[in-house]
């Protein structure tokens, strides 16, 4: 009789520590995509860069690619862009850079840009918050042509330099 008390005590033990448990459902939330109206714009190159940069066909193609960012509508298009974006930055990487801008601060910002590129993808592969890190690119790229204006705009001359 005692061993079939202790039983049955044991048996609504482990039935009581059963009721306890809920059934947990995972609710997937609905992914809100940026709107890319609140993106930042690229800052425009002016007369004097733009002249050099029109006979530079690959960076003419990153320029077409860089402006269908803000046509996109889901995170499937970002992904195309950003995809289509790392194929036209190492045929940029690659190409024949114009005299004027084969220069190391022309070549260090399209590295950042690439990184921040790089960061937007995984981003989108991992479904993490996106805005931040295609702003972030679009900062980036924005320096990258900002330097553009800078290097036509502060061209030295060095003859004036060495004859003093």
């Amino acid at each position: 009789m005692g061993k079939f008390l202790v039983l049955v005590m044991v048996f609504l033990f482990a039935l009581s520590c059963k009721q306890g448990q809920k059934n947990e459902t995972f609710v997937e939330k609905q992914e809100v995509f940026f709107s890319v109206d609140s993106l930042p714009r690229p800052i425009a190159v002016n007369a004097k860069a733009a002249e050099i940069l029109k006979d530079w066909q690959a960076f003419g193609d990153m320029e077409i690619t860089f402006e269908s960012l803000y046509r996109v509508a889901n995170r499937e298009d970002l992904s195309l862009v950003i995809e289509d974006l790392i194929e036209k930055q190492k045929q940029l990487e690659v190409s024949d850079y114009p005299d004027m801008f084969n220069k190391p601060q022309i070549k260090s910002r399209q590295k950042v840009f690439q990184t921040f590129i790089l960061k937007t993808k995984g981003n989108l592969e991992y479904r993490v918050d996106t805005k931040k890190s295609t702003e972030e690119m679009i900062r980036a790229y924005n320096a990258y042509r900002n330097q553009f204006n800078v290097l036509v705009n502060s061209e030295l001359d060095t003859t004036l330099i060495f004859n003093e």
